[in-house]
């Protein structure tokens, strides 16, 4: 068995050491000499490549591929899956595309399934659903079997926002903050490994913990975690104003994700169900993110 993992950052890592120990071959596809180093330094196969070029370099034949490069910030549409789909020696037997909850858009604070009709309202949105229809097509032409994984907020270790926390930027006042959903980068890995092995040809699953809270409920966890102050709380249309358009999409589209096929059909349990359970092992030493860090 043979895998590429294209985009091969934080959690590409954690799932492609799963998979290797698995005894399945992994190749990880990075764009820096010194990603493909952090790879090199946990065992993993590095092949740098440029996902931007307009002609990606030959990829190898795999048995499963596992996208989970961004597609570029501006645009609408994924030419980062594109090239990469192009530049395979041959399609593979299962692609995983890593897609987001963005493609719901906003749903009011309403529990959602992978029913929902898909009504982006961010830009990110966008371009996320045409990379899906993109996956989704291919498979459908080759005759081969895809997947969606549709993923929310992703914390972890390394993953903490001290440096939000310590800006002196504001939170949305408490009982302003809408829904937003989170998942754990290492419960994110294993998921999609369920997927690759068990999920079925077409279908998207919502990869969450399953126990929503608010943007404001989960920065203010952070930073009792942290021992830091908490930030200042102000109404939501005055916190919308200091803040990143990727933290705006989020609270502009209040949701709450069910992540129940993942669990009925496929049997995944995340190992962190919630952050009470996983906020305090985020701070534990990680061997992921000392190989990206050049940490002993």
């Amino acid at each position: 068995m043979r895998a590429l993992i294209v985009g091969c950052g934080d959690v590409g890592c954690r799932l492609a050491l799963r998979l290797m120990a698995r005894g399945i071959a992994v190749t990880g596809v990075v764009r820096s000499p010194s990603s493909a180093a952090a790879l090199e330094r946990l065992g993993i196969a590095a092949l740098t490549a440029d996902v931007d070029a307009d002609v990606i370099a030959d990829l190898p034949a795999v048995d499963w591929l596992f996208h989970f490069a961004p597609p570029p910030e501006t645009g609408e549409a994924d030419p980062r899956l594109i090239g990469t789909l192009a530049a395979l020696d041959a399609p593979p037997l299962r692609l995983v595309y890593l897609s987001t909850s963005a493609v719901y858009g906003d749903c009011a604070g309403r529990w959602i399934d992978e029913s929902e009709s898909l009504k982006p309202k961010s830009a990110r949105g966008h371009r996320r659903l045409d990379a899906e229809r993109t996956a989704l097509a291919y498979a459908a032409r080759e005759g081969i079997a895809a997947m969606i994984l549709r993923v929310p907020g992703i914390y972890g270790p390394g993953r903490l926002p001290l440096q939000r926390l310590t800006s002196g930027a504001p939170l949305v006042q408490r009982d302003q903050s809408p829904y937003t959903n989170r998942i754990h980068a290492d419960d994110l890995a294993a998921a999609a490994q369920r997927v690759a092995e068990l999920g079925m040809a077409g279908a998207a699953y919502n990869v969450s913990d399953g126990q929503p809270t608010t943007m404001t409920d989960y920065f203010l966890r952070c930073a009792a975690l942290l021992g830091v102050p908490p930030p200042i709380e102000q109404p939501l249309e005055e916190a919308m104003k200091t803040m990143s358009p990727m933290l705006k999409s989020f609270l502009e589209e209040s949701k709450r994700l069910s992540n129940r096929r993942l669990v009925e059909e496929l049997g995944w349990r995340p190992q962190y169900p919630s952050l009470d359970a996983g906020l305090p092992a985020s701070l534990a030493p990680d061997r992921v993110v000392q190989a990206f860090t050049g940490a002993a």
